[in-house]
């Protein structure tokens, strides 16, 4: 169990400073991540509790600064794949029976992945691109064998939905374009 002086103390500091990490969060990456970054900061000072300062504000603000920095870092390297990905759709050159049917699945495929999230194309890439075993692929991830094999059952079961989804997409696309050409 808890200790209850420290929970007293939480307490007393979540509700002396809360509302000015949320506005501070707010300034640096606005309203609809802010209370994300201040429950974060507020997360970090219940772990660090005994490197909190007695003028804890300057230090929460300095931890909200980093929270935020680093989920900007985070969305930025997920945009960044997610292009990445989208532009492979572009740069199709695949050479097999029917080339159309070979880019318009591959091109599916790719846009699936590039809608999933971080954790679901890492696992998955570990296991299909790098070849990983499950064992080496957890590893990586620094989970139980077991934990990589649930998350790759999600991880396909994700990707299942995600091109089943851009499949409908293509097809109301290419519906669309039918009926705005007759």
């Amino acid at each position: 169990m808890e200790d209850p002086d420290a929970l007293v103390w939480f307490t007393e500091l979540f509700e002396a400073y809360f509302e000015r990490v949320y506005a501070y969060a707010v300034t640096r990456v606005g309203g609809g991540l802010a209370e994300e970054v201040a429950s974060e900061t507020f997360n970090v000072a219940w772990r660090r509790r005994e490197a909190v300062p007695e003028d804890a504000l300057p230090w929460l603000l300095g931890v909200a600064r980093n929270v935020a920095r680093n989920q900007f870092r985070a969305q930025a390297r997920h945009e960044s794949l997610a292009a990445e990905l989208r532009s492979w759709t572009t740069r199709s050159e695949l050479i097999c029976e029917d080339v159309g049917d070979a880019v318009a699945d591959r091109d599916v495929l790719l846009r699936g992945l590039a809608s999933l999230n971080e954790t679901d194309r890492e696992v998955l890439a570990l296991t299909a691109w790098q070849g990983l075993p499950a064992g080496e692929a957890a590893s990586v991830l620094g989970c139980t064998k077991a934990t990589f094999y649930m998350r790759l059952h999600r991880a396909r079961k994700h990707l299942e939905q995600a091109v089943a989804k851009a499949e409908q997409d293509t097809i109301g696309i290419l519906d669309a374009s039918e009926e705005s050409t007759s």
